[in-house]
């Protein structure tokens, strides 16, 4: 299996080593391939997914979000499946105090800080379409119902006019 270094992983992800070191260390984001295992000289090897999670971690940080709560969405993240597909199948967005998860193929978001719970949703297209059916509904109606008000009053002066006559 190919790995990077921390160097090249610093490089590609634009992590400092301190950040590195001390994502290892309080097992944020660990190199999946080496380890240093707390033993000096030994390095540590980040595979491919490992970049991407350092880049995600990072991205979330620089936008303002505690390392406690990015800590939460990525614990959050690795218990709901298999990594890979998550992270290429996910979108992650923030408003700075939360970060909720959206399935490419899904219409659901959930709140990754509040252990996947669903966050409310609306998709303004839908209401709009919703709205637009309700009126042109309403109208059907209401024209039906002018229509037949007007055949009511026609047979009633038709009757008034047969009585009289």
């Amino acid at each position: 299996m190919e790995g990077f270094t921390a160097a090249q992983a610093c490089e590609l992800t634009g992590c400092t080593p301190h950040q590195l070191r001390y994502w290892d260390k309080v097992g944020l984001v660990e190199p999946s391939i080496q380890t240093t295992d707390g033993r000096p000289g030994r390095r540590r090897i980040y595979s491919f997914r490992d970049l991407v999670g350092l880049r995600v971690v990072k991205s979330l940080l620089d936008n303002g979000l505690s390392i406690q709560r990015v800590r939460r969405a990525w614990d959050y993240l690795r218990r709901t499946g298999d990594m890979d597909e998550q992270l290429s199948n996910v979108k992650l967005i923030t408003d700075g105090q939360s970060i909720f998860a959206i399935a490419h193929d899904d219409d659901e978001i959930l709140d990754a800080l509040r252990q996947g719970q669903l966050a409310f949703f609306v998709k303004i297209d839908e209401i709009a379409q919703d709205v637009e059916d309700d009126v042109t509904k309403f109208e059907l109606d209401r024209d039906s119902f002018r229509t037949m008000l007007a055949m009511v009053e026609d047979d009633v002066k038709s009757e008034a006019t047969e009585a009289s006559g």
